[in-house]
């Protein structure tokens, strides 16, 4: 079987073009508001659509997909069957950014699991880059390896903290426990919500130095009620990078069989980081 890399580049091919197209037309594009209060547009369900193809051109047409868009509202019966192999997909991770033509805080977003475990990731932000120009990130978890424009690079786990953290939430809820005590430790914090991938790709990679404005990485991405393709990539980013992903408790975050089988698998809650800050985060939240 090919390796991951061969899908993650055939995605790129597929979908840059479709994005730019999308993109060069938005006052055009009828947007609906979902139950969630999130956005959908054409873009997701054609993105969607070409990303889903492609893993069944690469994996077989049996391959397990957990899509955003799919339109589940009952159990995935498929998941028990699949050994442990499912496909996540968010075909546009920060709608409300595309839709916005001045914004660049948008990406299509695939993560592979085999033995329930994120395994491979595929990040594709197609105007992240300086110049508007796309910037792609890819993750093994198995071989620690991260991947930026197809180039090798280092964690952040290497790099000294930057003291920022990514702690958006949802519109209307409540400012949490730990907000006036990392202001008071230092901390930046990142509280509006744009795309959670992008920003746990932030928490894992440096690219500062590919985008405008340059911005340090993030030490923590903490986020409540996370569905699964908001978080998934980053999971294995950050399994990658060597950083720590746990629950508000401290207990990983797992994947099981009854979990990835509801119609939108949530997690309560994702703490993801550099271990000692991802510390300082759950003692701040018990005082």
């Amino acid at each position: 079987m090919s390796t991951t890399s061969t899908l993650w580049s055939t995605l790129e091919e597929r979908l840059l073009p479709v994005f730019a197209d999308y993109r060069s037309r938005l006052a055009g594009l009828p947007v609906e508001v979902k139950r969630d209060r999130t956005l959908l547009t054409k873009a997701d369900i054609e993105v969607q659509e070409l990303v889903v193809a492609a893993i069944r051109d690469f994996d077989g047409p049996d391959a397990v997909v957990i899509a955003e868009e799919d339109g589940r509202v009952g159990l995935r019966s498929e998941v028990a069957g699949s050994g442990g192999r499912v496909w996540v997909v968010d075909p546009i991770d920060g709608t409300a950014e595309f839709v916005r033509g001045e914004s660049v805080e948008f990406c299509s977003v695939v993560c592979l699991l085999e033995d329930w475990r994120p395994s491979a990731a595929f990040v594709l932000a197609p105007e992240l880059g300086r110049g508007r120009v796309p910037v792609s990130v890819s993750a093994c978890a198995r071989t620690s390896r991260l991947r930026v424009d197809g180039r090798e690079v280092p964690s952040t786990r290497r790099a000294e903290a930057g003291m920022r953290m990514s702690v958006t939430r949802s519109h209307g809820e409540e400012r949490p426990a730990f907000d006036a005590g990392a202001r008071r430790a230092g901390y930046e914090l990142k509280t509006r919500t744009t795309s959670q991938t992008l920003d746990m790709l932030r928490t894992a990679v440096d690219i500062g130095d590919r985008t405008t404005p340059a911005t340090a990485p993030f030490d923590l991405f903490w986020r409540r009620s996370q569905k699964l393709w908001d978080g998934a990539a980053g999971l294995c980013l950050a399994a990658a990078a060597g950083l720590r992903s746990c629950d508000e408790s401290g207990e990983p975050l797992t994947l099981t069989p009854d979990f990835l089988s509801q119609a939108t698998p949530t997690f309560a809650a994702n703490v993801t980081g550099r271990p000692e800050t991802v510390a300082w985060f759950l003692e701040a939240e018990r005082a």
